[in-house]
């Protein structure tokens, strides 16, 4: 592909064509920020993000939709309840070599946190040199099933559905697609915790205090089990969307981390 600065375009990775956006420089210049968004986010709704991400850390960002986002293809539904899993491993990987991904990071909100982190702890990617993980869940909690079934409510009863409409293509598409697996019944014995005790990589892990769809445990998962450096960044004042409460500190975080990061890459250029 030929990388530009706000260039977007579409690329094919699990049979569905995904709608994709460049920011900064491309990864032949320098490392990349692979953006996974939320269960209900796309590349529309980052907003300025990943311009300001670029703008502050000098990397490269690749910010995509997952089929059923935005303007990507529609999801098979219902979505499996290893929806995230198979992210990780069957589109993930396709997704990077398609934009061309030399060496970088993985920075997911929520679902794309935990997409992100699954990625890292079952497929060996040198490429891959960091996390950045933001409100991840490994595991479900009452709190935030409570929230996703009045998620639904909203949906059904409010203008939620058309606020939707404006940004993915089929709304039903990606709200069912989220909403409908979370609420299974056999949704709550879903963990993949795991996954952390195969990390190898610095962790920079973020969460609002108020968080209204997981607590503090799901980042103090990683912390207590990953087997390489996790970094913790806790906000005050900031819900589920620390890039949106709480946008400056995400972005200096962000870049502290990652100028560390490129600083231990120097001092080891023999590293695979």
């Amino acid at each position: 592909m030929n990388w530009q600065d706000q260039a977007k375009g579409t690329l094919t990775a699990g049979g569905k064509t995904l709608e994709y956006q460049c920011f900064g420089p491309a990864p032949s210049e320098a490392p990349t920020i692979v953006l996974l968004h939320e269960g209900l986010g796309c590349l529309a709704l980052w907003r300025d993000f990943p311009a300001a991400l670029a703008k502050a850390t000098g990397w490269g960002v690749f910010a995509y939709s997952r089929a059923g986002y935005g303007q990507s293809d529609p999801a098979d539904l219902p979505r499996p309840l290893d929806y995230m899993t198979r992210e990780a491993l069957d589109v993930l990987p396709q997704v990077l070599d398609g934009f061309g991904f030399e060496r970088g990071v993985l920075m997911g909100h929520s679902d794309g946190a935990t997409i992100a982190a699954i990625y890292a702890g079952s497929v060996e990617d040198h490429r891959v040199r960091g996390l950045i993980l933001m409100a991840p869940h490994f595991f479900t909690e009452e709190t935030g099933l409570s929230e996703i079934a009045k998620a639904k409510t909203a949906y059904e009863t409010t203008d939620l559905r058309d606020k939707m409409a404006k940004y993915h293509r089929d709304a039903d598409n990606a709200f069912r697609g989220w909403n409908e697996a979370w609420l299974d019944p056999g949704f709550k014995a879903w963990h993949v915790a795991d996954v952390i005790d195969y990390l190898r990589i610095p962790t920079l892990a973020i969460q609002g205090k108020d968080d209204q769809y997981g607590t503090l445990a799901q980042i103090q998962e990683v912390e207590e089990r990953s087997y390489a450096p996790v970094d913790m960044l806790v906000l005050d004042d900031c819900r589920h969307a620390p890039h949106q409460d709480q946008p400056q500190a995400v972005l200096d975080g962000a870049a502290e981390f990652l100028t560390r990061l490129a600083r231990i890459e120097k001092a080891q250029p023999d590293a695979a």
